[in-house]
């Protein structure tokens, strides 16, 4: 007893299931105590990051493999057992900080911004925070599996209750987009579980023995599920709509964490699990994704609700992460997990700067402003910084992630590489460019210029609140792009071990 006690107390276990005691205790709360409702939300998301840095302190970055592991029997069924499997290692650890970071950070933006059901409204939040931070860490598919689903039901109803006036259509396409693509990925969960005997991820990777045209099948059915959380084109049409109904606490989590679930999830088993497979597909997955940077970059610069334009940029920014991943080398799977880091700083960041706009002026629609500068200068300075960090300037971290993959692309184009060709760099090179366009064309229509608008005129710069939300994902933009030396520190051991084992399991022909 005292032993399963000292395992569920493990740093993993608490940092899983910590907003739980935040649910539990606003479950006893009155709806009209709402600020009571925040702040429980804040704290318990506060004490969740700081068990992440928990975590962290007892990481050590020159082990490549699963550590803090928790491995306990759950669920035995005749010959086989689903076992509570936790692990953190270089893959997953930085996604598990950008998640504990991002949750409070969120919940803090909506301080003024929700003022309906608020309770309600932070259970599902914290419940959401449950399902992320578990998908990060399961090392047991079927744990695995739960963590992933559960997460579409908080999501499902932040959209629907608190979104925009097609909250409901959005959020219905959310979740039947992503539970088709599932129900494949269940499927094949269950074929590796009864005929691998086993569904911990570990033990899969070490058994290998899966023939090469079935793991075909199998990265297929795996990727059905994460292309379209990614969301990669041409599986990306749920995405503009339920960002733009989403509320700005729905939509910073969605893109700077949701969405990295189906990036993360083909770096922890596509990869080790099918490395033949992965090899023979990715030249087409590196194909779908310079046309998903080419295409998203492009639909941005013809949208004229910036929130929407932001939604787009998703697609074109994880077209970046998805080219990292699918060079098959450390610069390029090490980019793209730095991508995913940048990606949630950057973008969630411009979702919380047009919700700050949006609640001053109740619109997002570009020509409906000019001149902010002006009239906000803090908000001005804010945004400029972001929106060069989104678009990869040097010196801030979208170029140290972008610059690593297309260093790592370029590399896979080599004689022998994965993808053959130095095209797919070439070609993902122009993303950067266009990125800068639309980014900049946003940034002159709203900021520059002369005040048009009478309704501008008098709005309010940022307050400390709106300030203090904004700091950290700022201080990160900076510390990435001037010494991203400790985040590569801490992937790079994993990164390598993986690469080694694609690569021998391809050359020696042994899946």
């Amino acid at each position: 007893m005292n032993s399963l006690l000292n395992n569920l107390l493990q740093p993993l276990t608490l940092v899983t299931f910590f907003p739980l005691v935040g649910v539990l205790i606003i479950l006893f709360l009155k709806q009209e105590q709402k600020n009571a409702a925040r702040w429980v939300a804040l704290i318990t998301s506060l004490i969740t990051f700081g068990l992440s840095l928990v975590v962290l302190a007892y990481f050590n970055p020159s082990y490549p493999d699963l550590q803090e592991v928790i491995n306990l029997p759950w669920i035995p069924i005749a010959q086989w057992e689903i076992r509570y499997y936790l692990g953190v290692d270089g893959l997953s650890i930085l996604l598990l900080l950008l998640t504990t970071l991002l949750t409070p950070i969120s919940i803090l933006s909506t301080w003024t911004a929700v003022e309906d059901r608020v309770k309600d409204f932070m259970l599902f939040f914290l419940l959401l925070e449950v399902g992320m931070v578990g998908v990060f860490l399961a090392q047991d598919l079927f744990l695995f599996y739960i963590f992933w689903e559960f997460t579409l039901v908080p999501m499902y109803f932040l959209i629907g209750i608190w979104g925009g006036p097609r909250r409901m259509y959005a959020a219905v396409k959310f979740f039947l987009y992503t539970m088709a693509g599932s129900i494949l990925m269940l499927l094949a969960i269950l074929w590796l579980g009864i005929y691998q005997g086993s569904f911990q991820v570990p033990d899969l990777i070490a058994k290998g023995g899966i023939p090469a045209n079935l793991q075909i099948w199998l990265f297929l059915a795996f990727a059905a599920a994460f292309a379209i959380k990614v969301p990669m084109w041409p599986l990306h049409s749920w995405l503009p709509d339920a960002h733009v109904e989403a509320p700005t606490a729905g939509s910073v989590i969605l893109a700077g964490v949701l969405l990295k679930m189906g990036t993360y999830g083909f770096v922890r088993f596509n990869l080790p699990l099918f490395p033949q497979a992965a090899v023979q597909l990715a030249p087409w997955m590196a194909v779908l994704a310079v046309i998903g940077i080419l295409y998203g970059a492009a639909v941005s610069y013809a949208q004229k609700d910036v929130k929407k334009l932001v939604a787009y940029s998703s697609v074109s920014h994880l077209g970046f992460v998805m080219l990292g991943i699918f060079a098959l080398n450390s610069q390029g799977v090490q980019g793209g997990i730095l991508q995913m880091v940048n990606h949630g700083l950057s973008t969630g960041a411009l979702f919380l700067i047009v919700g700050m706009i949006y609640e001053r002026r109740h619109t997002r629609d570009m020509d409906a402003f000019g001149g902010l500068w002006k009239v906000m200068p803090i908000y001005g300075a804010l945004t400029l910084i972001v929106a060069l960090s989104s678009m990869g300037l040097p010196g801030l971290n979208g170029f140290v992630g972008e610059f690593t993959i297309l260093l790592g692309s370029w590399g896979a184009g080599q004689p022998g590489g994965p993808l053959g060709s130095h095209w797919y760099a070439g070609l993902a090179a122009i993303g950067v460019i266009l990125a800068a366009v639309y980014i900049l064309l946003m940034f002159q229509k709203m900021f520059l210029g002369p005040v048009t608008k009478d309704e501008n005129r008098n709005l309010k710069d940022l307050n400390w609140r709106e300030i203090i939300t904004l700091l950290p994902l700022l201080i990160l933009i900076f510390w990435i792009g001037l010494y991203p030396k400790p985040f590569f520190v801490l992937m790079a051991p994993a990164v390598d071990k993986l690469v080694a084992a694609l690569q021998t399991a391809v050359v020696a022909g042994v899946p």
